[in-house]
């Protein structure tokens, strides 16, 4: 039988990360937004939820300004275990990241997710 292996496709947003260029503080900013869906404060819709998801997963490897290896390990465990067993944790650290990330930048950041995905 002769079984040919497909390319692995990325997710368009994630191919769309791979190309863009994040600062350290959009790192931190794509990590805050992945928080604020977890805990159940973002008002976007699902397909964008998933959107920014895909991008988390390719610029959480990149330097960040503001958090750490131990903010994902944290998003790790909420997505093979459950949200509910670090929530109280994932909403901390969504807390955290609101009062941490000037409202300037992050409003940049969302017309660059806005531009670059949706627009």
């Amino acid at each position: 039988m002769n079984m040919r292996l497909e390319r692995w496709q990325l997710h368009p947003a994630a191919e769309w990360a791979v190309a863009a260029a994040f600062s350290p503080m959009e790192v931190d900013c794509t990590t805050a937004v992945v928080l604020k869906i977890m805990d159940d404060k973002c008002k976007m819709l699902p397909g964008e939820k998933v959107a920014v998801q895909a991008v988390y997963d390719i610029v959480r490897y990149l330097p960040a300004s503001l958090f750490g290896k131990e903010v994902h390990r944290v998003i790790d465990q909420a997505r093979r275990v459950s949200v509910d067993a670090v929530a109280d944790q994932i909403h901390h650290l969504r807390v955290d990241a609101e009062a941490r990330i000037p409202k300037p930048v992050m409003k940049a950041y969302k017309a660059k997710l806005r531009d670059g995905l949706f627009g």
